[in-house]
């Protein structure tokens, strides 16, 4: 059974930096595309960002696009989202999800539908 906990989420002032992870425990982590989702009050889960089993892929909301990074070390079972110029409209609470995937696909899922395993989530709250 694939388990996923995230941590790293906290209250910042707008301008700020965090860094999210997400531990894997079970099936192979290394087979798993990874992706970071946000769910904002009273709005739908969104995808943030993804990457592929290898790394080599990956993907930014045009929203985050140039302010967060996504990296994964598979030695650790773990992904990350790095943020940076955090912004008031950046709250939300984020989930990290994860989807089984041949080696050979390098698009990235950005549906929550396509994502089998998920976290019980991160707040991030970023104060103006």
């Amino acid at each position: 059974q694939v388990q996923l906990v995230e941590s790293g989420g906290g209250l910042v002032q707008a301008g700020d930096s965090l860094r999210l992870a997400c531990q894997v425990s079970g099936g192979q982590f290394s087979r798993n595309a990874m992706a970071w989702f946000r769910q904002g009050p009273g709005r739908e889960r969104v995808i943030v960002s993804g990457i592929s089993r290898g790394g080599g892929s990956k993907y930014y909301a045009d929203s985050v696009k140039g302010r967060f990074t996504i990296s994964r070390d598979n030695d650790k079972k773990t992904a990350y989202l790095q943020m940076h110029s955090l912004r008031p409209e950046d709250t939300a609470v984020y989930y990290c999800a994860a989807r089984s995937t041949i080696l050979s696909v390098s698009t990235i899922a950005t549906s929550s539908d396509d994502y089998p395993h998920w976290g019980q989530g991160t707040q991030v709250t970023v104060s103006s």
